[in-house]
Order: C-alpha cells, then structure tokens, then sequence
C-alpha cells in the first residue's frame, strides 16, 4: 500500500466539457492475467490496470512460476499449460485487498496437485468471507485448513485428482462463478454450473474468445454453463479497455452539475457491467453510448453524458448484480436529489471491502439526509438544498468505493468533506485523483 493520505474538499465543482479515458477495467485484467497462465505459450495482454490489486495478481504468478514481462506498454505472460504452477516461495501467497485475485487464484491452487500454498490478504480482505468458494472448491476435491475456518489466512492443498461436478449459483456473484469455472479447466470432464443470478460474463467471454470447450445455454431466466476441462487452451492476444465502474464517478458528477457534458471513450459496454447505466436512464439520465462494437467477446463503446434533472427510483432488483459495484454511487445521487429512492435485493453490499450499506449511511445521517435500512434494502430521503455544515470526516475502511463516493459527493455540496486513507483508491484506480482534477475538480492533499 502506498503512503497514508485524505483528500479535503472544500469547494464544489463548477460546470465543464471534458473528454476523458478512464482506467481500464480490473475485473478483466485479473481474468486475462489468471487465464493466460494456464495457456500454453506466450499471451500478449494490451491495456492491463496496473493498480494495486492487479499488481499482486502478477507477483503471485510470478511466485507460482509463471514469468510474465512488459514491453512496450503490453504484459507478455508465457503460460505452460495447465498444472504448471511451482511452489511459491516459503508456500505463501499475499493477495492484498483483492476479493476477485483471492478467490480465482485460489481456484486455480485448488486443482494443482502437490500444492499446498498458505494465501493471506491485508486486514480488510481477511475479514471477508470465502466460505462461498470453499464450499464449491471443497466439492471438487480441494482441502483447507483450518478445517472450519472461512477467512483468510488459509491453506489450500491441490488435489491431484478434481472430480466434475454440478454446481449451483444463488449469489449472483461473477467470482464464485469464475473461481469454479477456472477450476473446471483443470478438471477431468464436464463441469456444469447453474446460474441463478445473472453476474457479469468476462470469464465466460474470454474463455469463449480463446476457444476453450464452453457452451452457454439460456434456461428461462437461468444460465447453464458446461466446461470440458483438461484440455490444452492456446495463448491468445488481448487489449482491455476502460472500466465501466470508473466511468461511474464521473458520470455522476456531469448529470448532477449544471451546464455539464462528458465524453468518456472506450468504455467496456458489456451488458453485464451497465445496470448502472440503465438504472440511470430510468431516474431521466441523459446518457447515450455511441459507436458500440464487440472485440474479443466484449462490447466496447463511447459513453456521451449530459447534466439534467433526475427523479428518484425505486430500483428493480433484476438490475442489482449488473451494477453491484455502483451502489454508493447511487447512494450519492439519491442523497442529493429530491424524493424518495429505495433499493432492495442489495445484500451482497453488506461482503464487500466494507459493509457498504452501513458506511454510506452514517456519513449522509451525519450531515442530515435521512435513510431507512433492513439488511437487505436502504431508502433514501433526498435532498438537494443540504449542505455540510460542519466538516464530516470519512474513513473508508480500505474500501476504495466508498472512498471515491466521498469525493463526488464532497465535490457536490457546499461545505467541507474530508476523505482519510484514500490511498485505498489506488487499488482499483489510481487516475482518479488526475481525472478528477482534469474535469475540473479542487481539492488538496493531507
């Protein structure tokens, strides 16, 4: 983790028309990366965010044996193939603040065999639970110990012989989904999972795009996904474009600042990313993504964004897993516009880095805007003439989310607003800061 840090706002931010990139998009760079290792020779991955989670992917497989080089702005992983993996170093894996790197690696550890790795993460992720994977892993053959522990530190001993199983997927949560698919592609047979909540498909995609033995079927409002494993998966070529989930930031800021428009290029548009989005468009946003077009398996597009009156929603739980990582971004919008917006089915919110329900919560309660909480649902009482009266003092908890909320909200009200350890941001994003200060954005640094 970088140096300790709190950005203080003082000022909101005034009316601009800006084109922008934003960072490139995480969750695809931890797949490419993961994927490309078991892939037999070298895979050319364009475009790959070097934050801090995305770090740590690469030195743990460089610790597991993997050599992966930069050249010319690409990562070059040269994969060997399934179950190549070597024993990392005194057996320890450190996977910092990343909940997708932890549980996909982990997978892939649990159908090694003679492996037998101890992963750690930083104070945050070994809170988190991962009882959801070892359920699913334990299934397959792999074993943990402790033997009822279900955070991390753990260790995971590969087994040599992965059996293929029928699993089912109620979470709707893509690293569940993608932590028992990468296991599947090591595993004799056909693996087969039901989803039951639809969750963003990056792995599906690109395991798709690199030919691998996937087949996906439609079962009314279902996925049943079926992989044949342990069969040789080529090396492949890869650009990754912008993270839909950074575009969100600034999008809020441009709808809810007068006079403002925005261009974010290239922007992943996949279907499973853009609840937000759609979400927005029922509160009267006026968004259009232009020039869409597919590449590798993923739908990229311009995002043209442009200040106007929004009402509030009650917004439908069928939109809440393609914009799960959004919520206190639409927390921020909610608080600050007139009406009443609910959302429910937003459970999940409460496992992520922090309890993202509760920590949007006690900062809006502290400068007056009322809300309404169960364990699974938060309303919202807007309204658009507070201001903070007194400094409000957030401390994201190593959540890098509720981190970048802060700072559109404090860019939004009058008054003060001071943001602690937003060192965290940098694990997921660390142009935002620039970016900020690009549309137009004060702050200063503490």
């Amino acid at each position: 983790m970088n140096k300790k840090f709190s950005v203080l706002i003082k000022n909101k931010i005034t009316k601009f028309n800006k084109t922008i990139l934003v960072a490139n998009d995480k969750s695809i760079s931890h797949r490419a990366l993961l994927i490309a290792s078991q892939c037999i020779g070298p895979s050319n991955l364009k475009g790959v965010l070097e934050s801090e989670d995305v770090k740590n992917t690469i030195i743990c497989l460089k610790k597991l044996g993997v050599k992966i080089l930069k050249k010319n702005k690409k990562y070059i992983v040269y994969g060997n193939g399934l179950r190549s993996f070597r024993k990392p170093h005194k057996n320890l894996l450190y996977v910092g603040n990343s909940g997708t790197l932890a549980r996909m690696l982990i997978a892939l550890v649990a159908t090694h065999p003679n492996l037998k790795v101890k992963v750690s993460g930083d104070n945050s992720l070994n809170k988190r639970d991962m009882k959801r994977i070892i359920e699913p892993l334990s299934k397959i053959g792999c074993t943990f110990y402790p033997r009822d522990k279900t955070t991390l530190p753990l260790t995971i001993e590969g087994t040599s012989m992965p059996l293929a199983q029928k699993h089912t997927e109620t979470l709707g949560s893509a690293q569940v989904k993608s932590a028992i698919l990468l296991a599947a592609i090591n595993t004799h047979g056909i693996t087969t999972v039901e989803e039951k909540k639809i969750s963003r498909n990056h792995t599906e995609n690109l395991l798709t795009a690199i030919k691998a033995s996937i087949k996906i079927k439609k079962i009314k409002k279902n996925n049943l996904i079926s992989l044949k494993g342990q069969e040789n998966l080529s090396n492949f070529n890869l650009e990754i474009h912008g993270d839909p989930s950074s575009a969100a930031p600034f999008i809020v800021l441009t709808l809810l600042t007068a006079g403002s428009k925005l261009l974010i290029k290239n922007v992943n548009c996949n279907p499973t990313r853009i609840g937000f989005i759609k979400i927005l468009k029922k509160m009267n946003a006026n968004i259009r993504i232009k020039n869409l077009k597919k590449k590798s398996g993923e739908h990229v597009g311009n995002i043209f964004v442009k200040s106007g009156s929004l009402k509030p929603i009650n917004c439908p739980k069928k939109l809440v897993s393609s914009a799960i990582d959004e919520f206190p971004l639409l927390f921020i919008i909610a608080s600050v516009i007139k009406g009443v917006c609910k959302f429910s089915g937003i459970n999940e919110l409460r496992h992520k880095e922090s309890d993202r329900i509760k920590s949007i919560e006690i900062g809006l309660n502290q400068i007056g805007i009322k809300t309404k909480s169960t364990i699974d649902s938060l309303k919202i009482f807007g309204n658009p003439n507070i201001k903070i009266e007194k400094t409000l003092e957030v401390y994201p908890k190593k959540d890098h989310r509720i981190a970048v909320s802060y700072v559109i909200l404090g860019l939004l009200l009058e008054g003060r607003i001071k943001i602690h350890n937003c060192e965290t941001i940098n694990t997921s994003f660390p142009s935002f800061l620039k970016l900020i200060r690009k549309v137009g954005g004060k702050f200063e640094v503490k």
